[in-house]
């Protein structure tokens, strides 16, 4: 059986999408944060592919997920899964090691595709037009985040802001592109 390890911190979410991969015929390994995924990883070897959140709890993001995985088996295929993209996140995704990224909520369907999505596209179409003020202050606050490794509070300093005005901002959802 092909292996896959799932990684979410909504449990419920998890068992869904895990079932619906076990019947794909996939064994499917759960874990709810990044210390239990390598811990699963530790005790049972790499898995053939893997299914990583983005957020995450216990200060650790999917992204130091994916960095690990990749330099302990750097031939497991990962797909980032988030319910809050950004262009930052997923060019470090990708550079981390990451095949793709696809935005909740995702079919598991789709990250089997996702999974045969090895190379780029380049007939994949260009869209000419710009982002909103709202998206772009929002990918810019992810990428200030990210390299302030999650702090906050020096993410704010870094922006100008006020702590709770940037966790005000972290909390709503992010704009559509």
């Amino acid at each position: 059986m092909i292996s896959l390890l799932l990684v979410d911190d909504d449990e419920v979410f998890c068992q869904v999408l895990g079932r619906a991969f076990e019947k794909r015929g996939f064994d499917v390994w759960l874990a709810h944060s990044v210390t239990a995924a390598m811990k699963r990883v530790n005790q049972d070897g790499t898995p053939d592919y893997a299914v990583i959140d983005l957020s995450m709890p216990g200060g650790l993001s999917g992204l130091s997920l994916v960095e690990q995985l990749n330099a302990y088996d750097a031939q497991v295929w990962m797909v980032v899964l988030t319910g809050y993209a950004s262009v930052a996140t997923a060019v470090e995704a990708i550079k981390l090691g990451a095949i793709h990224y696809l935005i909740k909520p995702a079919h598991a369907d789709d990250i089997i595709e996702a999974f045969g999505k090895q190379h780029g596209n380049a007939d994949a179409q260009v869209i000419e037009e710009a982002a909103s003020v709202r998206r772009v202050e929002w990918e810019y606050i992810q990428k200030t985040l990210h390299d302030c490794g999650g702090n906050i509070s020096e993410a704010a300093r870094k922006l100008g802001l006020h702590r709770r005005t940037l966790q005000r901002k972290l909390a709503k959802r992010p704009v559509r592109i």
